[in-house]
């Protein structure tokens, strides 16, 4: 039980940014455009948001890592508006134009910190995103030190966004029309919907979203950025979108999941039976759990019917 309270706090900061960038996803694919592209996404705004702690440290303070995600964020969802363009204005192939977006990125992380920093990878952040912990419910038995006991507010924010999703998609009139041009987008079209405007929008958030996962990962996980520093998370956030049925409480229950998966190796000398196998093998245990989620999960989970199908407004 000790164990297990110890990895829970773990394994929430590594569910946040995967949960984050699942909520991008959903709302580019509810939309109808498919979004492989969080990956590079992440990676983009992971950069900016380092290389904007790092050079406003001295401005804001300890203020610099909430300025640094919210620059992330932004830079993500203008990353995005590529995709959102060659998607639906040129009706590029969306997997095409998510994959290269995800090359690109890379490449564009590696050479932008070269020209600014020297290098491959950032100088040492100066400063974090801090942990907290909540009086009173931190008291709380068992459930204290689980949720409230030194731990990063980041998590909360995901959840917020997570309850703001699902209001958003199932309780407004925006939701609606936003899944209805995923799913029928001519009937969208016929009943005075701007299809592009909402896709553009879908993207456009799941950019933000991206770019936020990006920066949140970058300050809660790691002491600087390197190209590596996201590491197929994106992916792992597309699988927890499909193992989640393309729904925000899922995203929610199976971030956590791939969450745990992630930091099992930092604690696999401490598991009765796992000590003795190679680390390596743990470090690949949320990708292979995605492939597995995603072949036991993908036929049961029907996304949404017109998702990476170009829209043609004279289709019936």
């Amino acid at each position: 039980m000790n164990l297990f309270l110890q990895m829970f706090p773990a394994a929430l900061i590594m569910a946040t940014p995967i949960v984050i960038a699942a909520l991008g996803g959903l709302f580019s694919e509810r939309s109808g455009v498919i979004n492989i592209a969080l990956e590079g996404i992440m990676l983009v705004g992971a950069f900016a948001t380092a290389t904007a702690t790092i050079l406003l440290s001295d401005t804001f303070g300890n203020f610099t890592p909430w300025i640094g995600v919210l620059v992330g964020a932004i830079v993500g969802c203008a990353y995005s508006a590529i995709h959102a363009f060659v998607s639906i204005n040129l009706k590029a192939d969306q997997t095409i134009s998510g994959v290269a977006l995800n090359m690109l990125s890379t490449g564009i992380a590696i050479y932008l910190c070269q020209l600014i920093f020297d290098g491959q990878r950032t100088p040492n952040f100066p400063t974090n995103i801090a942990k907290i912990s909540v009086p009173i419910l931190k008291d709380i038995p068992i459930l204290g030190p689980m949720f409230f006991n030194n731990t990063y507010p980041t998590f909360f924010i995901a959840v917020a966004l997570v309850l703001i999703t699902y209001f958003l998609m199932y309780k407004t009139r925006f939701g609606l029309r936003l899944r209805s041009c995923g799913e029928f987008p001519q009937a969208s079209a016929s009943m005075g919907i701007n299809v592009a405007k909402m896709r553009y929008i879908g993207v456009l958030t799941s950019g933000f979203l991206g770019g936020l996962a990006g920066g949140i990962m970058v300050l809660t996980t790691n002491i600087q950025f390197s190209a590596s520093v996201i590491h197929g998370v994106g992916f792992i956030a597309l699988g927890c979108l499909v193992f989640g049925k393309w729904h925000p409480l899922g995203c929610l229950f199976t971030g956590v999941f791939f969450g745990f998966s992630e930091i099992i190796s930092s604690y696999s000398g401490n598991i009765p039976g796992l000590s003795g196998l190679p680390t390596e093998f743990f470090y690949s245990i949320p990708y292979v759990l995605t492939i597995i989620a995603l072949i036991l999960f993908a036929k049961r989970s029907v996304g949404p019917k017109a998702a990476g199908k170009i829209y043609d407004a004279g289709q019936r």
